[in-house]
């Protein structure tokens, strides 16, 4: 059962032995010309709202001294991963993001390009960082040693965040709807299970927007410990 179960999650699906699940991935592609119009639709007039918004915030994160347009990174970042997750919501379409080789592929490179850049400029406030302020002197090697593993497990904590939450949607819908089938001779509690499906994705959508918001919010952040 739970073979079966998990296996939803394969990227299983071919066309002359070519794989086509990670292909979803590269969809959300398709609706970047959208903001080459001359006159923007509706849907662009929205989006831009939600970049400005999202432009101001991490702007506050990043310290002033950062280079101009440094939010855009983490703009671009939450808009993949937000398509991305809504694009797994559609039937028949193989959620990339419910993978760690897709989430650490983005969370690893982004670290290592951020300690790299960090001990290299600013090796002093890296040593710093390492030792929070006010801490006795005796336990200064113990926190040295807890401050360096938290900071080496970032990417792995951010990569296993957003793949279990979009499992954990994902696996739940898929018992429910396993279980149609078997109560076809109960309309009423069929009803009850589509309105219950309705709602969890309902839900998956919030998470779905949820988790690349936190995604994006936690790179900015990680980005900012290191100046």
């Amino acid at each position: 059962m739970m073979t079966n179960l998990f296996s939803s999650f394969d990227p299983s699906s071919n066309l002359f032995s070519i794989p086509l699940n990670w292909t979803s991935t590269l969809m959300t592609i398709l609706l970047i010309p959208l903001s080459y119009w001359i006159i923007p639709s509706r849907m662009m007039i929205l989006w831009n709202m939600i970049s400005m918004n999202l432009h101001n915030q991490f702007k506050i994160l990043i310290l002033p001294n950062k280079i101009s347009g440094t939010t855009m990174i983490f703009i671009s970042l939450f808009s993949f991963i937000l398509l991305t997750n809504f694009m797994g919501l559609f039937p028949y379409i193989f959620t990339s993001s419910s993978h760690l080789v897709f989430t650490l592929s983005l969370s690893l490179p982004l670290w290592l390009t951020f300690m790299i850049y960090g001990w290299y400029k600013n090796t002093n406030h890296m040593f710093i960082h390492l030792v929070p302020q006010g801490t006795p002197s005796i336990l200064m090697p113990f926190m040295v040693c807890i401050e360096s593993i938290s900071n080496l497990i970032r990417p792995g904590t951010l990569a296993v965040r957003l793949t279990a939450n979009m499992i954990a949607g994902h696996l739940l819908m898929t018992l429910l709807g396993n279980t149609g089938p078997l109560l076809i001779n109960s309309m009423l509690i069929l009803q009850i299970l589509i309105f219950i499906q309705l709602l969890l994705l309902t839900l998956e959508s919030a998470v779905a927007i949820i988790q690349s918001y936190v995604f994006a919010v936690l790179t900015t952040l990680y980005s900012s410990e290191v100046t």
